[in-house]
């Protein structure tokens, strides 16, 4: 009686015999799924749907944050900023309370000054404090409108039209220049770089990823399949988080970040498969040109590419999988967005590799040419040669190798992390500069470095302003203001501003037990950040432990080992570790600043350690599929451990190369974005891809395994027993070769 063919087999045949209604299905998704996301029928675009602020974590800056919105509906603020004014002429006095008049008439709209209408003018403080410099001869001078608590509001829209049409008919004749800033606008700034910065990483990385993939298969129309494939991830990815953003706030980071792992990963497999569909051509009809195919020998290179290159995808996207969804353990909400969207566009990858990548293989199989590509790799090569190099000195070259990662990692025991605000933006955005602006011109409006919010009344909080004023660092204190009966709030200006040491020991001090006898929550810039380092100090072991004992499981149940597991773990770790480093010496230490266009802001975002950690994590164990599973298809062949580590090597090690090619041309297209995060974002994977696929990859794996001999395959004997009636004990393709 015949064996059942495997799962993955009979999937491969059904999308080969069915491969019109497959890609159809495909198309049509395509199709909705950018339709609904752009928005292209009238409703709300994702980028519509899009936030941006401080990543935060549940805890002091979070409960005081939301006490000052529910308090203060002015929380926000519209400014417009008039330069250029002589502001001693009485008609610009009119003009500006006219302009005051017409904003206040806005439904909903706080408290709006001016100098011009403050009492006292034009010589108290409080309305010198809107003039530039403190100085009316500056001829600067802004208006400043309460916009509520909710960025992109409606509210905030009025008030911004109408400021644009009173500066224009009211203020256009006695001033030579009007610009609008507020936080509201800043995080519209955000989104649509962000939107810019996901079409030029497109724009570069499809067309390269390409031309690239026209090389390694020797013709277009093998080079397309993956390339479909990674627009469908796209379109897939986009409707993923178009259907987050009704559940959770999104923000803007979001979208590029798993757009550009779901582009990845679709080109990654999506190369695998067509190699190994093009290797099964020639293995079930050797000798059959293309064009003479039988649809019989299609089905079977079909089924055999699914059944082998698409259980080492559904093993790589599982541990994909696993890494990103270590992300939803932690407590901040946009982590957990990440790695919710990180698992659902994983999934959408998945799908796509192993539904319309071989439907597409099996409509082009015969219109792939006579040209040999990647999957055509003999037995003797560069990289059979490298690793028979490698193998003459295991353990030199492996204790070598590790000394460069080790060394490459120096530079992150210096991390610093950072939470940057108008920084993100590119210099010379028009948010970035109006708010640097504001900073520089008028210091009275300067935003806190770190606000306490206190349950008292204001006489008992101004009693407690001395012990605020000792702490060290501070610079100064401003008098408290009292949102409400018992609620009122306190600013702190440190030495270094928002980012400075003083500011986080301030913080620290503050939420340590200095505070005063009633209730009080420290908010602000910084105190979010310390929240989030010290949620993530709290998660991070469960996290790790969680993606390691996941990851450790699926490598024993693929190889029967739990030397390799183990092996690839530590490796993993040292190397994501150097990608940490090299991360840190460029963009902390402000290396290469002018190459890569950014200007360092002294540390690192909070939240690229933790995204790097993931997503380098998964798709480097990405490439340790890859090769062990040739590596372990050779061995059950008969080869000895030496023969099946440099005969893998060889046989894999085109593809791995051009994977991490592909990888690092996605990645690099989005470092060329302007977004800070989203550049260090692309590249530290950029740089995890190319350490691992080429040090860690090419040279230790093999090292580390002909030293290791038969003890790779080592397990205790009840694990054993577990990987027989579980594990994959099967790795060559199940399908027998068909003559012509």
């Amino acid at each position: 009686m015949t064996a059942p063919e495997p799962l993955l087999a009979r999937l491969g045949r059904s999308t080969a015999r069915h491969r019109l209604a497959y890609a159809l299905t495909w198309l049509v998704l395509v199709v909705v799924g950018f339709v609904t996301s752009l928005g292209l029928l009238g409703g709300d675009s994702l980028f519509d749907r899009l936030q941006s602020g401080d990543i935060v974590a549940p805890g002091e800056a979070q409960v005081g944050r939301d006490l000052v919105a529910n308090a203060d509906e002015s929380a926000l603020t519209v400014m417009l900023r008039v330069d250029g004014a002589d502001l001693s002429d009485p008609a610009l006095a009119k003009a500006v309370r006219e302009t005051v008049a017409r904003v206040e008439a806005v439904d909903g709209v706080g408290e709006v000054t001016s100098p011009m209408t403050t009492p006292g003018w034009p010589t108290s403080p409080e309305s010198l404090a809107l003039v530039a410099d403190h100085d009316p001869a500056s001829g600067s001078f802004l208006i400043v409108a309460g916009s509520g608590s909710e960025p992109g509001s409606e509210l905030q829209d009025e008030i911004v039209e109408e400021l644009e049409r009173a500066a224009q008919d009211l203020l256009t004749p006695y001033s030579q220049a009007r610009t609008l800033g507020g936080t509201g606008l800043l995080v519209d700034d955000v989104v649509t770089q962000i939107a810019d910065d996901l079409k030029t990483g497109e724009g570069i990385a499809l067309p390269l990823s390409l031309l690239l993939m026209v090389f390694v298969f020797g013709g277009f129309i093998a080079a397309g399949m993956p390339i479909a494939g990674a627009i469908a991830s796209i379109a897939g990815g986009l409707s993923i988080l178009l259907g987050f953003s009704h559940l959770i706030d999104l923000d803007a980071s979001v979208v590029n970040i798993v757009t550009v792992m779901g582009l990845a990963l679709c080109i990654d497999y999506g190369l695998l498969l067509v190699s190994r569909f093009r290797e099964e051509i020639s293995r079930v009809a050797p000798g059959v040109p293309h064009s003479d195919l039988s649809d019989a020998q299609v089905e079977d290179a079909v089924a055999g590419a699914v059944a082998t290159a698409g259980r080492t995808v559904l093993f790589s996207a599982l541990i994909v999988g696993i890494s990103l969804s270590g992300l939803m353990l932690f407590e901040a909400p946009t982590m957990r967005a990440i790695g919710a969207a990180g698992v659902s566009i994983v999934l959408v990858a998945l799908i796509v590799a192993l539904t319309l990548v071989p439907a597409l293989c099996a409509l082009g199989a015969r219109r792939l040419g006579t040209r040999r590509g990647a999957e055509a790799a003999p037995d003797e090569g560069v990289f059979s040669r490298l690793a028979a190099l490698v193998q003459r000195r295991p353990a030199l070259t492996t204790l070598a190798s590790v000394a460069v990662l080790l060394f490459l990692a120096m530079p992150a025991l210096d991390l610093r992390l950072n939470a940057s605000g108008v920084e993100l933006l590119p210099e010379g955005a028009e948010q970035r500069a109006f708010f640097e602006g504001v900073e520089e011109d008028f210091p009275a409006l300067d935003t806190p470095s770190v606000t306490v919010v206190a349950q008292a009344d204001p006489e008992q909080v101004a009693a407690w302003v001395p012990e605020l004023e000792a702490l060290p660092g501070v610079l100064s204190v401003t008098p408290p203001k009292e949102l409400r009966p018992d609620l009122v709030t306190v600013g702190i200006q440190t030495e270094g501003g928002d980012m400075g040491e003083a500011a986080r020991e301030v913080v620290r001090a503050l939420q340590g037990g200095q505070a005063a006898d009633f209730p009080t929550w420290v908010t602000g810039q910084t105190a979010s950040l310390v929240d989030f380092t010290d949620s993530v100090g709290d998660r991070a072991p469960w996290a790790a432990l969680w993606i390691a004992t996941a990851t450790f499981a699926l490598l024993f149940l693929l190889t029967g080992s739990v030397v390799i597991p183990l092996k690839a773990l530590i490796l993993n770790i040292v190397s994501l570790g150097a990608s940490l480093g090299v991360l840190v010496w460029v963009f902390q230490e402000g290396h290469l600043e002018s190459v890569l266009g950014f200007s360092s802001v002294g540390g690192i975002e909070s939240v690229i350690p933790l995204l790097v950690l993931a997503f380098g994590f998964g798709l480097s164990m990405d490439y340790e599929v890859f090769l062990l599973a040739r590596i372990i298809e050779l061995h059950e062949q008969g080869h000895d451990d030496d023969t099946a580590v440099r005969l893998g090597l060889q046989r894999s090690g085109r593809i791995i190369t051009s994977a991490a090619v592909i990888m690092v041309i996605v990645f690099s297209g989005f470092a060329a974005g302007q977004m800070l995060v989203i550049k260090e974002t692309g590249f530290a994977l950029a740089v995890a891809v190319l350490i691992d696929a080429t040090l860690v990859r090419m040279i230790i794996v093999p090292a580390t395994m002909t030293m290791l001999g038969r003890w790779n395959w080592w397990a205790p004997a009840w694990m054993k027993r577990v990987h027989a009636k579980y594990g994959v004990r099967e790795h060559s393709s199940p399908v027998a070769a068909r003559g012509a």
